[in-house]
């Protein structure tokens, strides 16, 4: 399976480096930023798993990033986990209220910021069983890199294999072109919108043989989906 991604918004390098020490430890990626214009350009370049964002931040404050960051049609369910020294219980509820998916306190161990971040990345991914994805009869394995539909094997190109992989972790959601571009490419490579319709007919007839094209379906006006409900 993938590395989760963390992009670690923290002014302080000490506390950046004993951040990304015990993520990377525990078998994360890691990105960083000093502080919220880096953050959003580390956003734009590609979507994380998840962002920690400490609550000062020399220009702008870890609460207002994180109310932008909510704003965005494209990230709002982007989970953001806040970091503080304020241990008020008004302080947790404006971090929480303002977007946050969780609050931790400072000083924090290592142990517990995994285990908070583990636990975020769990309810905002629940369809996700350990490493195999299963819908029906079509099974996408993240380790083995690889596909099967009712136990026979599905050949997949490297792009059409990550657009199911996305698909399959975000069921019965409707994305737009733009989304899964984002999504899939990252927001600083240049694709044309269209390049989307190109790999979902490849994807459909790799699976058409299967009988689970059906699953991909196109939303008039809206962009694609994958569904689960199919009758």
């Amino acid at each position: 399976m993938a590395a989760k991604q963390i992009l670690v918004v923290e002014d302080e390098k000490p506390i950046r480096d004993m951040i990304g020490f015990g993520l990377r430890r525990a078998g994360f990626e890691v990105r960083e930023a000093a502080d919220a214009r880096l953050a959003r350009a580390e956003l734009a370049n590609r979507r994380p798993d998840l962002v920690l964002v400490d609550w000062m931040l020399p220009d702008l404050s870890g609460l207002e990033f994180t109310r932008q960051v909510k704003r965005d049609p494209n990230l709002r369910d982007l989970p953001i986990i806040m970091l503080t020294a304020r241990a008020e219980e008004a302080d947790k509820v404006a971090g929480l209220e303002g977007g946050a998916d969780d609050y931790v306190t400072k000083p924090f161990s290592p142990r517990e910021l995994v285990a908070r971040i583990n636990a975020v990345l769990r309810r905002v991914d629940p369809q996700v069983e350990g490493e195999v994805m299963s819908f029906e009869g079509l099974s996408l394995d993240t380790v083995a890199h690889r596909v099967l539909a009712d136990g026979r094997p599905v050949s997949l190109g490297p792009t059409e294999y990550r657009m199911l992989e996305f698909f399959m972790s975000h069921p019965d959601r409707v994305y737009s072109r733009e989304q899964l571009l984002d999504r899939i490419w990252g927001g600083n490579v240049y694709v044309e919108e269209r390049t989307i319709d190109v790999h979902i007919r490849r994807l459909r007839k790799a699976l058409e043989e299967f009988g689970y094209d059906r699953m991909v379906q196109t939303v008039r006006g809206a962009g694609y989906r994958f569904s689960t409900h199919v009758e």
